[in-house]
């Protein structure tokens, strides 16, 4: 059992991240290898439309052809059994970074028929874990639950089994003052980052467990 994760998020070490490594730790419990991979460090780009991975009989059919360094994570991929992706959402969505990652993702697997349907090997599970610094109210009267679940349907097409989990209200900065943030409270950024956050964290090692396999 190979499990990956995949940071979206410019930080390392943030709430992103932290649940991702959460939900690591989960699936290492189930007995599965595990791996991190933070999508900053790489140096790729969105889809550049080229459509070899849908020219028939062609040498990159079913797969991205672009050379960079997702190239190898691509084929990582084909050989795990989960994975895991995360980002906070900025400006409604998620990052640059998981955008770009994603088109890769999931357009070489997708098919042009109807219905859609998937070029990819086998069924693996996927999940999701979105941070945001929203509530959760403020998140469905948005409209970000239909952003996420369309998410959900593309990788259960392409992929099988998947899920995904949110994380609201997040602590942004270790210092409130320092930033022009005069909207948020930081005295109770501060109380649910101690009470709440680590109810997020049990949620994200919980989803990680059952993806590689727990109940």
């Amino acid at each position: 059992m190979k499990v990956m994760a995949f940071n979206g998020s410019p930080r390392k070490k943030w709430n992103t991240a932290t649940l991702l490594k959460k939900a690591l730790e989960g699936a290492a419990q189930q007995g599965a290898a595990t791996e991190l991979i933070h999508l900053y460090d790489l140096d790729f780009k969105g889809c550049i439309s080229c459509f070899a991975c849908k020219t028939i009989g062609g040498k990159s059919y079913g797969r991205c052809a672009v050379k960079d360094d997702l190239k190898p994570v691509f084929r990582k991929i084909e050989k795990a059994d989960v994975i895991i992706l995360g980002s906070p959402i900025y400006f409604g969505t998620v990052t640059g970074e998981m955008k770009s990652f994603m088109e890769r993702l999931l357009f070489p697997y997708s098919t042009y028929t109807d219905p859609p349907q998937s070029l990819f090997p086998r069924k693996i599970k996927s999940g999701f874990i979105y941070t945001m610094g929203l509530t959760e109210k403020m998140m469905k009267e948005f409209g970000y639950t239909e952003h996420f679940d369309r998410h959900e349907m593309i990788l259960r097409r392409i992929y099988g089994a998947s899920e995904y989990m949110c994380s609201f209200d997040t602590y942004q900065f270790d210092d409130y003052s320092k930033v022009l943030s005069t909207r948020f409270d930081p005295v109770k950024k501060a109380k649910r980052r101690e009470e709440i956050f680590p109810i997020d964290c049990e949620k994200a090692f919980q989803l990680g467990a059952r993806l590689a396999g727990g109940k």
